[in-house]
């Protein structure tokens, strides 16, 4: 059975992954040609993001069917063969799971929509205020209101995301077990992970206007969260022994994590936070031009790994996935430092405490997709928010910029294989655009490479499970108001670990208060680490170095 603090999961985002019959959609089969190269790599687990049957309004994220698959994937004949395939090569399959709202497409809403009552309960439906209006005055994740009218009902139903996502009452026991059936129909396909899409929404709490906001404080992590959590455990996949389920929390508190996530909770194996995701925001607001705040990064950080550790509870640690910028663009460098700043970004999340996870092409060091023209943009909260930011005054020159750096389509386009056409993704029209620097970083390139960053990151995974201070090591930070670099320390037993990178793209130096005697160099991102006496050390642009110590 797999030690989940000791494993590493690669994110597929299958649309996007590999086309193997030429129509410009990734699909099942695609995952399952190239399991060579997933192994190759060393990683233990694959989650997929949904290939469910979907209308593709938000690229799956609104299921219509969460027992069959979408045609454009492929077949649950084609599923199976992937999980027997990756079960050979000893890596594990973990499916998404989005249980806060259906598509309106659901065969559930349909007839809620045709006036069956209990199915109307299983969803949202309110009366507007007197004058008619919406309910509350919370806005959608993606723009405009989250209340959508229904002239038949004279009632509003609620939709935390698009319109076409009407989210799911889990105060109705009924959506409960109905949740239920469907992990359990997972499970026994073999499925040994679930993550669960915004999941720490699923509980609201009063309804009623936002003096403060935009609505999210009365609907995240809300009042029988940890309730429907434990249930859910208690009723699937904590029956079973090796499965790991992580849960995306979406604008959380790290106190509710230390429940989400504790060792006898009872809940999740471990969760994603989004904090050190918004240093480049202003508050909550995404779609602003603003430079990464590096002292609030490092702040957040370190926060998280010493209070999830000192309350016995797990992080799932990354920079990348379907809805966030590629990271060598957003803290890295695109040009010179390529390289050693993707190399250096992966060196800080791999030795942390917690489960680190990669995204297809972080490993290559894939870069934001530098689209020119809206028609180039697939991605609906884009689409919605380049009209939005237009019509709060912005020239359309500033809302270009802001979509360049910030749009979730940044990270989703096609995985570059090759330097063939299309970055050898598929042999006919890829559904999005593929990077125009597939050329220049593609697997083929890299796997010849020695110096790549995908032999680089196959390191990091291998040092996890070599060496047990990294999987279950103390952590202390070190230097926090260093305004370049980022340092910290791992303890386990007589093992120990220092990482120190320079998260900058110029020389710096940094002294420890600690010796550096008796360490060695585990992996650097040059050739050769310059300590110059026993507690100073210098550092290139975007250099990191992680020295290994054993009593």
């Amino acid at each position: 059975m797999k030690d989940f603090k000791k494993s590493v999961v690669y994110q597929i985002y299958p649309k996007s992954f590999y086309d193997t019959n030429g129509d410009g959609f990734g699909d099942l089969k695609g995952v399952t040609s190239k399991l060579d190269y997933i192994k190759e790599l060393g990683v233990d687990y694959i989650w997929m993001t949904p290939f469910f049957v979907s209308p593709q309004k938000d690229n799956g994220y609104d299921v219509e069917n969460y027992y069959e698959i979408d045609p454009r994937y492929g077949t649950m004949e084609d599923f199976e063969e992937l999980a027997k395939e990756a079960k050979k090569r000893g890596i594990d399959l973990m499916l998404d799971m989005v249980f806060n709202h259906t598509s309106d497409q659901h065969e559930w809403f349909q007839k809620a929509l045709s006036g069956d009552e209990k199915y109307k309960n299983y969803y949202i439906f309110k009366k507007g205020k007197p004058d008619g209006s919406a309910p509350t005055n919370w806005e959608s994740k993606f723009g405009g209101s989250a209340w959508q009218y229904v002239p038949e009902f004279d009632e509003y139903y609620l939709h935390l995301f698009d319109v076409s996502q009407p989210d799911l009452n889990w105060e109705n026991e009924e959506v409960r077990k109905e949740v239920q059936k469907v992990i359990r129909f997972w499970m026994k396909k073999g499925v040994k992970g679930f993550r669960f899409d915004v999941i720490n929404l699923i509980s609201k709490g009063e309804f009623e206007d936002d003096d403060q906001g935009d609505g999210r404080r009365f609907y995240t992590d809300g009042p029988n969260i940890h309730k429907y959590l434990r249930e859910l455990n208690e009723q699937t996949f904590g029956q079973e022994e090796g499965i790991i389920t992580v849960g995306e929390m979406s604008s959380t508190s790290m106190e509710n994590c230390f429940q989400y996530a504790g060792e006898d909770s009872h809940e999740l194996s471990m969760v994603f936070n989004f904090h050190h995701l918004k240093v480049d925001f202003m508050g909550n607001e995404k779609w602003v031009l603003v430079p990464a705040d590096f002292g609030k990064l490092k702040q957040i950080l370190f926060d998280w790994q010493k209070g999830m550790a000192d309350n016995h509870a797990w992080n799932a640690v990354f920079w990348c996935n379907h809805d966030q910028p590629r990271v060598v663009s957003r803290f890295g460098d695109e040009g010179m430092y390529w390289k050693q700043s993707a190399k250096m970004l992966a060196t800080i999340i791999h030795c942390f405490r917690g489960t680190p996870y990669v995204y297809q092409g972080e490993e290559l060091g894939m870069t934001n997709a530098g689209f020119t023209d809206i028609s180039q943009y697939q991605d609906v909260e884009s689409i919605n928010h380049f009209r939005i930011l237009q019509e709060k005054g912005l020239t359309q020159s500033d809302a270009y910029r802001i979509l360049q750096i910030h749009s979730r389509d940044n990270s989703r386009t096609p995985m570059q294989w090759e330097k063939k056409e299309h970055g050898g993704f598929t042999t006919g029209t890829p559904w999005i655009e593929v990077n125009r620097n597939y050329e220049r970083i593609n697997a083929k390139e890299e796997l010849e490479d020695k110096d790549s960053i995908f032999h680089y990151y196959q390191q990091l995974i291998r040092m996890r499970k070599e060496y047990d201070v990294i999987a279950y090591g103390d952590f202390e930070e070190l230097d926090r108001n260093h305004p370049k670099v980022i340092a910290y320390k791992r303890t386990y037993g007589t093992e120990q670990l220092q990482v120190i990178a320079n998260f900058y793209g110029v020389d710096v130096e940094w002294k420890s208060s600690q010796s550096f005697n008796g360490f060695e160099v585990l992996i650097g991102n040059y050739d050769e680490t310059t300590i110059e006496d026993d507690k100073k050390i210098s550092l290139r642009p975007y250099e990191a170095v992680v020295l290994y110590k054993k009593e």
